[in-house]
């Protein structure tokens, strides 16, 4: 038995004397124990050395204490796994030599035996769940389909991911197939990961809000429900979309256990656009936990009023930013321990 359930509890709509917390990213470049680690191994290998992942996952842990850890990965290993070519550079981000622009190249992306690929994972679950020794639950992640497509076929990050877009009006069935197969492998490596001993998943669209309302219809959303419908039975899943507010409603009636909202939409409005039965999860601006420390404090319980102690899970709006000083991730986190409703 896990002996801070908390975040599950939440994930089960069940009343909480606090909502849980923790943050994305937090096992990340904040943190000088992060720093001094990514500064002897490159990216990859910190991702595909199990020590390395475990020692990173619960980083955080000992650290700032939030009530859940997250695996140390990258959704890139995913389509790394299919055959497609992911470098990291300095400064860049992820850079794919040879974007998918033909369907020639898509009929070449494989759906992998995902132990020969990605076994490296799931024995990083397996070591990280040793050191946690059941003290916090482990979340496990993936990126959406549709995010990974992003990558693939743009090449590089984009403020606008028109390429990819384009690659989706023009030629619809390629683009189709190429989410089909990300969609496949997902589904394969997810159930493996909690086979291994995540508690919970969480699917990152963190490129969603690129895409009309209409068009995440087709080209995103149906393929994130694909994911939850195959995990549902086996665990809680968390959908979080960036900027994806307009498909809150849809999510809500999907399996999906929680729904991350990012800080452009109000508790308020994520309440409504959901339905209000439905596990919420963010929305701190991660910019703001530059603000002093008092501010943090009142900010976090201000946030709790509003989104309500039940139901609720308290996170950023998205992933940490490395500037943050150590002190005040602990503030964030220590905020929502000292809640009181």
């Amino acid at each position: 038995m896990i002996k801070n359930d908390l975040f599950l509890r939440a994930l089960n709509n069940e009343t909480v004397e606090r909502p849980p917390v923790w943050m994305m990213r937090q096992a990340g470049r904040y943190l000088p124990e992060f720093r001094a680690l990514r500064d002897k191994y490159d990216f990859f290998t910190r991702c595909e050395t199990p020590e390395l992942a475990a020692e990173i996952t619960v980083q955080p842990i000992r650290i700032v204490k939030p009530d859940a850890a997250i695996l140390f990965s990258d959704i890139l290993v995913v389509p790394r796994a299919m055959g497609i070519h992911v470098e990291l550079k300095d400064n860049l981000g992820p850079i794919i030599p040879n974007p998918i622009r033909t369907m020639e190249q898509v009929n070449q992306v494989f759906v992998p035996d995902v132990h020969e690929t990605l076994g490296y994972v799931f024995d990083a679950i397996k070591l990280t769940k040793e050191m946690l020794n059941d003290e916090v639950p482990l979340i496990g992640f993936a990126g959406s389909p549709w995010t990974i497509f992003c990558y693939a076929v743009e090449g590089k990050g984009s403020k606008s991911f028109d390429t990819a877009k384009g690659f989706c009006f023009s030629n619809p069935v390629a683009a189709h197939t190429l989410l089909q197969k990300i969609t496949d492998t997902t589904i394969l490596y997810l159930k493996e990961k909690v086979k291994a001993g995540c508690n919970a998943i969480q699917i990152f669209d963190s490129w969603g809000g690129m895409l009309s309302p209409v068009d995440y219809q087709e080209f995103s959303w149906p393929y994130i429900n694909q994911i939850v419908e195959a995990l549902a039975d086996d665990t809680k899943v968390i959908v979080f979309g960036k900027g994806c507010w307009f498909a809150l409603g849809d999510m809500a009636k999907s399996k999906a256990s929680a729904l991350g909202v990012d800080w452009t939409c109000s508790a308020r409005n994520a309440r409504y656009l959901s339905g209000g039965k439905i596990t919420l999860q963010g929305n701190f601006d991660p910019s703001r936990l530059l603000s002093p420390i008092p501010t943090i404090k009142k900010m976090v319980h201000e946030m709790i009023n509003e989104f309500g102690k039940d139901s609720y899970i308290v996170n950023l709006g998205h992933g940490i930013l490395p500037n943050i000083p150590v002190d005040h991730a602990k503030a964030f986190i220590e905020a929502v321990k000292e809640y009181k409703s």
